[in-house]
């Protein structure tokens, strides 16, 4: 396209306001004994960080040059300022160890704990705890005990268990894992069938 195309000046975007820089209102050089315009803003310091030198090219690459934010601070407290700086210097703690006497307390009931996390860290996590109580409370139905017999699991099972025995079944009946003989393929698809169905009604 070229520039002095109708369409281009139809599509050309002209500022709010005139924004070239006029005579008196341009702010002097703060470098002492400078007096070209200071347009450049350069940083204070450490605990003025919100404070702007004005300067003019000249002087605020020289500043620049030798500014530096750490100054006057020690190795240690520089160290403690980087490693706060990570988090926005914001307070933080380790996984499950804030200031409840229960790390399980600040987390909703029926909290689910699809990777086994809060467990890792220590402990059963209150998904596991939830999970168990449930168990206890309610009554089996026979399709969940048939589930569970399938499976060859008591009705007690715990989560991480019924997971670990799914994965031992699978590994044992997959035609892959026998050369591929598919003699215990409807095996497989029961053990499947079996494990979706109690994880869709929370048991895993």
């Amino acid at each position: 396209m070229k520039f002095d195309s109708p369409y281009f000046d139809r599509i050309r975007v002209k500022p709010g306001a005139d924004r070239r820089v006029r005579k008196g209102t341009t702010h002097v050089c703060e470098w002492p004994g400078c007096e070209k315009p200071g347009q450049h803003l350069a940083p204070k310091g450490r605990g003025r960080e919100n404070e702007k030198w004005r300067y003019c090219l000249d002087h605020v690459r020289e500043y620049n040059q030798s500014y530096n934010y750490f100054s006057g601070m020690s190795d240690e407290a520089v160290l403690r300022y980087q490693k706060d700086a990570l988090t926005g210097h914001r307070p933080t703690w380790k996984m499950g160890t804030g200031k409840s006497a229960d790390p399980g307390q600040f987390y909703a009931e029926g909290a689910e704990d699809p990777f086994v996390l809060f467990r890792e860290l220590g402990g059963n996590g209150p998904s596991e705890r939830v999970s168990q109580a449930k168990k206890e409370t309610r009554s089996i139905r026979n399709a969940e005990r048939k589930a569970f017999e399938t499976l060859g699991l008591e009705v007690s099972a715990s989560r991480t268990e019924i997971k670990a025995k799914f994965h031992d079944l699978v590994k044992r009946h997959h035609p892959d894992a026998n050369g591929g003989d598919r003699s215990t393929e409807d095996r497989l698809i029961e053990i499947i069938q079996s494990y979706n169905y109690l994880k869709s009604v929370g048991f895993c």
